[in-house]
């Protein structure tokens, strides 16, 4: 859309229900309603969507990279309607789009392919044969899947038939080269994809590191030829599987559209392939030819999901209570899908924004990325910047030594937290006075409208001002200390002193460890806090969620996340007795619950049957990604209520093993 506003096109969004009120609809001249939240009902409804440009007196649709920017049926049927679709041709997206068949078309074309079974006999038991030719450990990817969803690692043919069917389930239930209509068709450089979990894409980066010049060149042309296999027109991608070991690159896919990470191809080239798109689809030439393509230097795209990390990156809900990316500048991007106070559905991809840092070099490009990720503020939901930030300050990222293996090969770096423990508890201690004397100062000084959008700092935490007239103002603050692993309570005590000065002590320490904080309110979230002579700005964001206070803390390049049970009094320490508040919600041995919100797919076992450990008894739907809910013990069933069709919230009690 900004796109389009800089060339003066007017544009109409389409919207879901679930979406009426989400940023590209609040960002366009239009809107016209297309159906219900499902994207089956709505956004997958092609006929629903010509429907809408028709209404609209649209003269063309850009089908951005959902799915079906991808499908030859919605790109045939605005064609059939005189609705210009900026995209390739349908029959480019048909040949390319079915995996099986686009093997076929690249191999006449002399393109590198990986070894393995492409054809169209889909039989279970002759699936399994093919398999155990190939040999074992092989991926099993839908025909019409996109972006890694569907695919499955299967080690061993213990696992074949499961994995096998599941694939065939999500492709039946959901599912950077350029060229114009003359015939050009060039390259723009390539992209390394290799950090990835669930076989998605988390991290990218152009040009890929430790490429030649000799070799771009190879992969460049065997890109063009895979386009031009195809007659294809308009944006986008061939991926290739590259063996770093022999040099050797197989052809994987071609994504028929403008990819989720193209902003890192503009950022070298210094081009606005939308833009490019528009005119193509226009009917007018490409603006250059291969020689005039540039590389400028090194740009990465770090997606930003609403996630879960510890839970094995399952998608997250809730709602963004406090939303501050960090500030656009020549060098650093940020595409926003949505703004504060947005919810994050389960209907749709969990992704909330796109960060791109650009550098002279990788490792300017990746300092201005570790930068950039440090500032990034949400706060009301999971997210995965913390992971991100360890991704990129990882040394073996950092030399540029990165494949598919890379989160695995790592995990005991990336997930293990526990050789900083002792470290990062001094952190949240130091964290937690910070914002007991924030929130006293925002207090004591008399800023009674408390912060905009009504998460009032005074309203939250004060019901009586504790300060009281030739009295000693020495109150406890309880807090809980949420990291992604453990949740551990901190107590500390604070004592007002004079113009904004604090000192602070860490109950149960041993009074070993105290503070002596000065502090002064800035505006809005912001204020500027002393520490032993030292001047830091610290942000700080509150909001009340599940029983509790939510407060996040941003200081220097730090983020900690503190809870305090509503209507949980300070202290005085006059008056009284400080006693724990806190207790972790459990649930008895065996219990199961949802890791997530969700669909209700599929129901694999019945109340009362005896079962083993590890099989699955129902499969989940989020996002458009499945999640097998397994047996955690042997045992029998009990209290399995849930039935397929039906949602469940997270947390939500699903089974239990008896």
């Amino acid at each position: 859309m900004r796109t389009a506003r800089r060339l003066g096109i007017p544009t109409v969004a389409v919207y879901s229900d679930a979406d009426a009120a989400a940023l590209h609809v609040r960002s366009a001249d239009e809107a016209v309603r297309i159906g219900p939240a499902p994207a089956r009902l709505s956004y997958l409804s092609g006929a629903s969507i010509v429907d809408a440009a028709l209404r609209a007196g649209a003269q063309a649709i850009h089908p951005g990279y959902g799915f079906l920017s991808e499908s030859a049926e919605f790109a045939h049927l605005c064609e059939e309607n005189g609705i210009a679709f900026i995209g390739p041709p349908a029959s480019a997206i048909r040949d390319m789009g079915d995996k099986s068949a686009s093997k076929k078309i690249m191999g006449s074309a002399g393109v590198p392919l990986v070894p393995g079974y492409h054809g169209d006999e889909q039989d279970v038991d002759f699936m399994r044969s093919e398999a155990e030719k190939i040999g074992y450990p092989i991926l099993i990817k839908p025909t019409h899947g996109g972006g890694g969803k569907g695919m499955r690692i299967v080690q061993s043919a213990n696992e074949f038939v499961d994995s096998f069917l599941g694939a065939q389930r999500e492709a039946a239930a959901s599912f950077g080269i350029f060229g114009d209509k003359y015939g050009n068709v060039l390259h723009l450089n390539e992209r390394d994809c290799s950090v990835q979990r669930r076989h998605q894409k988390i991290i990218e980066e152009a040009p890929a590191p430790n490429v030649t010049s000799d070799f771009r060149t190879h992969l460049g042309q065997a890109a063009v030829s895979a386009a031009k296999a195809v007659n294809y027109h308009n944006a986008g991608t061939v991926e290739f599987i590259v063996d770093t070991a022999s040099g050797q690159f197989y052809f994987m896919e071609m994504n028929t559209r403008l990819q989720v990470e193209h902003p890192v191809t503009e950022m070298i080239v210094g081009q606005d392939l939308v833009e490019w798109q528009i005119c193509v689809a226009n009917g007018e030439p490409l603006p250059i030819d291969q020689s005039e393509v540039p590389l400028l230097g090194h740009a990465f795209e770090a997606r930003i999901y609403a996630e879960n990390v510890p839970k094995g990156f399952l998608p997250a809900t809730g709602v963004l209570h406090h939303y501050r990316p960090v500030p656009g500048t020549s060098s650093v991007r940020v595409d926003n899908g949505v703004e504060e106070g947005d919810a994050v559905s389960m209907h749709y991809d969990p992704m909330i924004a796109k960060l791109v840092a650009w550098g002279e070099s990788r490792s300017a490009a990746l300092v201005k990325l570790k930068d950039s990720l440090s500032k990034f503020q949400v706060a009301g939901l999971p997210t995965n910047i913390n992971f991100l930030r360890k991704l990129a300050n990882h040394w073996a990222f950092e030399d540029g030594n990165v494949d598919t293996h890379f989160i695995e090969h790592f995990k005991d770096d990336l997930f293990d937290d526990s050789c900083h423990e002792k470290e990062a508890y001094e952190e949240a201690i130091y964290g937690a006075a910070l914002v007991s004397a924030c929130i006293c100062n925002k207090e004591h000084s008399n800023f009674r409208e408390g912060f905009p959008g009504g998460n009032g700092l005074n309203s939250i935490w004060y019901a009586n001002p504790p300060f009281r007239v030739n009295h000693c103002a020495k109150h406890v603050f309880e807090f809980q200390w949420d990291d992604d692993y453990d949740s551990k309570p901190l107590v500390l005590s604070l004592t007002y002193q004079a113009d904004g000065q604090y000192d602070i002590e860490v109950e149960g320490e041993g009074n070993s460890l105290g503070f002596h904080v000065k502090v002064t309110y800035l505006v809005n979230h912001d204020f500027r806090v002393e520490v032993d002579g030292v001047s830091i700005q610290v942000s700080l964001a509150t909001y009340e969620k599940d029983l509790d206070k939510h407060i996040h803390i941003w200081h220097g390049s730090k983020h900690h996340h503190f809870r305090q049970k509503l209507g949980q009094p300070l202290f005085d320490d006059d008056d009284s007795q400080h006693k724990p508040s806190f207790e972790m919600a459990s649930h008895p041995h065996g219990t199961v619950v949802a890791p997530m919100a969700g669909l209700v797919v599929k129901v694999l076992a019945k109340d009362g049957m005896r079962v083993e450990e590890g099989p699955p008894i129902l499969v989940l739907e989020a996002m458009k990604m499945e999640h097998v809910v397994k047996a955690p013990s042997a045992g029998h069933v009990h209290g399995l209520a849930v039935t397929a069709g039906q949602q469940v919230p997270d947390s939500s009690v699903l089974f239990s093993i008896k």
